[in-house]
């Protein structure tokens, strides 16, 4: 598999097969909802979308990053959203660089999310469809987040060799600037930070699902994808 790595802005054309990279936190969140039972996601283009999405769906759950505000139900939190119970509802998720990167990216014939918890499905989701160019749009710190480039090259080795080892990836994650600036937050109290966010971002492989995202209609939905083990 060729892989090559970009971030959202660098995206001028869209690649036939594109793996988006939110480790801290959005797609970490977005399995978690997965794996509390929610059925799908509905990535919003701005928060004003998302706010009038809940307007019209109460029942939708909605989340976003920062502090707790008005129209949202939680925070993009894995430590926060992991209580919840979400079987069969549906969550609307606007991020600053998770859900923009998917929606720069919408016209991918075939688009996933991911973070270090579905790594291992995503790469088996690759070798399943023979994806022999991959694009992954690193979404943190304009496209210089390590944490995603770190998991974006431990999906990618993962393709080539399915026992690679995520030590040192995760090694990376955790040592990023992103991963710091969570644990110096939650030193100053800030809202919308779990005291667990940054282990649960580093669990690797916690899932056995891939994440996909398609056009429906307007609206772009991302779904989970059970991965079969053999």
């Amino acid at each position: 598999m060729q892989a090559h790595f970009a971030s959202t802005a660098e995206l001028t054309r869209i690649p036939e097969v594109v793996v988006v990279i939110d480790v801290m936190r959005a797609f970490t969140v977005a399995a978690w909802a997965f794996a509390q039972g929610a059925e799908r996601i509905v990535l919003a283009e701005t928060l004003e979308q998302a706010r009038t999405l809940k307007g019209r769906h109460p029942d939708w759950v909605a989340l976003k990053d920062g502090p707790p505000a008005p129209g949202f139900d939680i925070v993009n939190s894995p430590g926060k959203l992991r209580s919840l119970e979400l079987s069969g509802r549906t969550l609307v998720q606007k991020t600053s660089n998770g859900t923009a990167g998917a929606q720069a990216a919408r016209h991918a014939s075939l688009l996933m999310c991911a973070s270090f918890t579905v790594a291992a499905a995503t790469a088996r989701l690759l070798r399943d469809r023979n994806a022999t160019d991959v694009t992954f749009v690193i979404t943190g710190d304009d496209g210089h987040a390590d944490e995603d480039l770190a998991c974006a090259q431990y999906i990618a080795e993962l393709t080539r060799d399915p026992n690679a080892d995520p030590a040192p990836y995760l090694h990376r994650a955790a040592a990023s600037a992103a991963a710091a600036d969570l644990a110096g937050g939650l030193r100053l109290g800030y809202q919308g930070i779990h005291a667990e966010d940054v282990a649960l971002c580093l669990e690797v492989n916690r899932f056995s699902f891939a994440m996909t995202a398609t056009l429906d209609g307007p609206l772009m939905t991302l779904r989970s994808s059970p991965i079969p083990t053999r």
